[in-house]
């Protein structure tokens, strides 16, 4: 099926306004050079240059190609974000403070006043009389003109109560005669950018509208299977009605975006990103990867003899999710799956186990982590399971010396460091990795695409040869990621979720505290030291902010010094150089410190089971994912643990629904569906959130109900009507399908 015209534009016949082409700037003229005699004037003759001609101003449809709007089909597609209700004019006398509404009225006074500051009033009366004063802070002579008194005025604007009565400041205005008509239907508000205006906008896309035939590219069979059942209109009906809606449309479905013409452009926007991500998935079953068999029955096998020196037996979870991992690396197309899991419900194991599956197939080993303190406990961890069965780690940070850097970097050449731990210095270029065959990211959305595609292609060495060699990658997050987003922005990737924790995990209460009563929570944090335990308190900011007054580490760690004097504090934070930050750390870890101070790099990773008691300062500054990680650092062993949220108020509405949820459960997956309705998809997407341009008009919170039927029909045209797919990723996608290369 042929796509749309996609005629560029700059063509004089597609509906850009003369005026807004712009005139051809007048030739500046040379200056006119006389005779010259003097040697002093001849040199100074030589050096006078002609002046250049300053650059054009942007024309319009050069900033129309900014927003995206290059041919017509991405001028019909280019639907409101909202609407103004012009049909009808309210009285002045009816104005009420708070509203944004439209009025009309005749111009009896004008002038520009200067205190406090240079303004622009003009005052006007409706047939009624009844005044209203239109304040213009920033204006133009030629709007004083166009205000004259006795010209009739249509306004539009919030309205407020003045020191003189109502007023309106910068409102819409437009010159109207007593007999000009109200609009029949409501007024589109477009998406824009500086230098374009809405009328402009209105223009342009009418006129694209006219040409525009946006045939029907979904099969009739597709259609009548998923489409029928949601009574939608056509796609050209439906593009036209949001951007002329009828007179008689329901103007409130218009507006909160529940309109059956809504529906069927949020269908065929998600149907896109359904189609891509799917098609994404299917395109890696192409490339080659290395083919892992398991050996878990074999006694001699790593897996096995690992397997066999646990302490601890697996939990049902984690026995289903290594199974789905193992069977997966046996295949011969890269692995691209996403290990998610609550706070200690024992990922790392299942990370671990499949590593030594692939070591056990002869292939190296990688794991990825974003901050220093994470990979170091990964890398404690692993060196104490794995290196007792023979198997030789390697570790590789910034902070390394020289010589430690140098050795480390042979070992992973040469293959004789089977496991390679580290942060992003994995994915520096002086790091070569002899036979590489599976890839672990840990926190994957701290993590951006260019950094996942940088440790993939570290193992090129693996390949043997082969064309698109990929390693298998496991990606680790502790952030769950709740349903509606696993189906659309992770539809690509293949998810593993460990919903169950380890037996004798110990449930943590939180309370939430105001911080006038620091002295009660510095009394509790003196008992629970004094008695043995291990406290965390926890800060936002390593120093001062004039703007935002929080109690900082420092400070603090200086404050509670003097507060307890008989205990024992640390201090660390992210700029602390390593070796400082992980001396501190191991004197935590050791129970020689029994206060540690600390800002976010704490959030992950790390294992202490004697801590039980963890205050977080200024908890409404945080995020609800952040409070559910830091809380997670307490409750690991077999003491009662507390988790003190200490806020400073007044509490924002956001910052009350997220410590109340804090409170009231400590389920990831449920704190996760509720930080969606908070906050949205970012927080979940991180680097990634450059997918998040694939979704302009669906919205996760309202229109999850369509995600199913748009899963549905992706894949039926995904088996059935593979040219469908192209033109339908072609029309709503173009371009921003790239992103999911990683």
């Amino acid at each position: 099926m042929p796509l749309p015209d996609r005629r560029l534009l700059v063509d004089p016949e597609a509906g850009i306004a003369p005026e807004a082409a712009g005139e051809p700037d007048a030739p500046i003229q040379k200056p006119k050079r006389g005779r010259t005699r003097k040697l002093a004037d001849l040199e100074i003759a030589d050096k006078v240059q002609p002046l250049k001609p300053a650059a054009p101003p942007p024309k319009p449809v050069d900033k129309l190609a900014k927003l995206g709007l290059k041919s017509d089909i991405d001028l019909v597609l280019h639907l409101p974000m909202r609407y103004e209700d012009e049909t009808s004019i309210t009285p002045i006398g009816h104005l009420i403070p708070g509203d944004n509404t439209q009025t009309e009225g005749v111009v009896f006074d004008n002038e520009i006043a200067y205190r406090p500051r240079r303004q622009l009033l003009v005052k006007m009366h409706d047939d009624a009389g009844d005044e209203l004063t239109l304040r213009f802070l920033n204006f133009y002579g030629s709007q004083v003109k166009q205000m004259a008194i006795g010209v009739r005025l249509r306004v539009r604007g919030d309205v407020r109560g003045g020191f003189f009565g109502m007023e309106m400041v910068h409102p819409q205005v437009r010159p109207v005669d007593e007999d000009t008509p109200l609009p029949q239907a409501l007024t589109p508000v477009y998406p824009s950018t500086a230098g374009v205006s809405q009328a402009y906008l209105r223009k342009a896309i009418d006129s694209a509208l006219s040409r525009v035939h946006l045939p029907e590219l979904l099969p009739e069979k597709i259609a009548r299977a998923h489409l029928q059942p949601l009574n939608v209109p056509g796609l050209l009906d439906a593009v036209k009605t949001l951007h002329h809606p009828h007179a008689d449309s329901d103007e409130n479905a218009l507006i909160d975006g529940t309109h059956p013409a809504w529906t069927r452009i949020k269908f065929e926007e998600l149907l896109a990103q359904q189609l891509s991500l799917k098609r994404a998935h299917e395109e890696r079953r192409t490339r080659a990867a290395p083919m892992m068999p398991r050996l878990h029955d074999a006694p001699e096998s790593l897996v096995a003899r690992f397997l066999a020196t646990l302490p601890f037996k697996l939990t049902g979870a984690q026995e289903r999710v290594c199974a789905e991992i193992s069977g997966e690396l046996t295949l011969p197309h890269p692995m691209q799956r996403l290990l998610q899991g609550d706070v200690g419900s024992g990922k790392t194991i299942v990370a671990a186990l499949a590593a030594a599956q692939a070591i056990d197939a002869g292939y190296q080993a990688a794991l990825m982590a974003p901050t220093e303190i994470l990979a170091e406990q990964h890398a404690r961890k692993l060196r104490a399971w794995l290196e007792p069965l023979g198997v030789t780690v390697a570790w590789l940070a910034g902070s390394l010396k020289a010589k430690e850097k140098r050795a480390a970097l042979e070992a992973a050449a040469s293959g004789a460091a089977q496991l390679v731990i580290g942060t992003h210095a994995i994915i520096q270029d002086a790091v070569e990795f002899a036979r590489l065959g599976f890839a672990i990211i840990d926190e994957q959305h701290r993590f951006g695409v260019a950094q996942r595609l940088a440790l993939r292609a570290k193992a090129q060495n693996a390949g043997d040869g082969a064309q698109n060699f990929q390693p298998h990658q496991l990606m680790m997050s502790a952030t769950p990621i709740p349903r509606t987003l696993a189906m659309t922005y992770y539809a690509d990737l293949d998810v593993s979720t460990i919903d169950e924790l380890p037996p004798g995990r110990t449930p943590i209460l939180t309370k939430l505290v105001s911080d006038n009563r620091r002295d009660e929570v510095i009394a509790r944090v003196r008992e629970a030291a004094l008695t043995g335990r291990q406290v965390y308190w926890v800060c936002p900011l390593i120093e001062e902010s004039e703007t935002l007054q929080l109690q900082t580490a420092v400070e603090t760690y200086e404050t509670l010094a003097a507060a307890l004097p008989e205990l024992r504090i640390g201090l660390v934070h992210g700029r602390l150089p390593p070796a400082e930050k992980g001396a501190v750390m191991d004197a935590f870890s050791r129970a020689e410190v029994q206060l540690l101070v600390a800002t976010t790099v704490i959030e992950v990773g790390v294992d202490v089971p004697n801590a039980s008691l963890m205050v977080i300062e200024h908890a409404e500054r945080f995020g609800l994912a952040q409070l559910h990680q830091l809380r997670g650092r307490v409750g690991r062993g077999s003491a009662a643990s507390v988790c003190v949220l200490m806020y400073a108020g007044p509490l924002s509405q956001t910052a009350r629904a997220r410590l109340q949820t804090m409170r009231e459960t400590a389920d990831g997956f449920e704190i996760a569906r509720r930080d969606l309705e908070i906050r949205g998809p970012g927080e979940f997407l991180g680097a990634r959130q450059s997918g998040a341009a694939m979704l302009r008009f669906a919205s996760l919170e309202n229109d999850g109900w369509l995600i199913e039927p748009a899963r549905a029909a992706a894949d039926q045209m995904l088996a059935q009507f593979p040219e469908a797919v192209t033109n339908h990723l072609a029309r709503w996608l173009g371009a921003r399908e790239q992103y999911l290369k990683a």
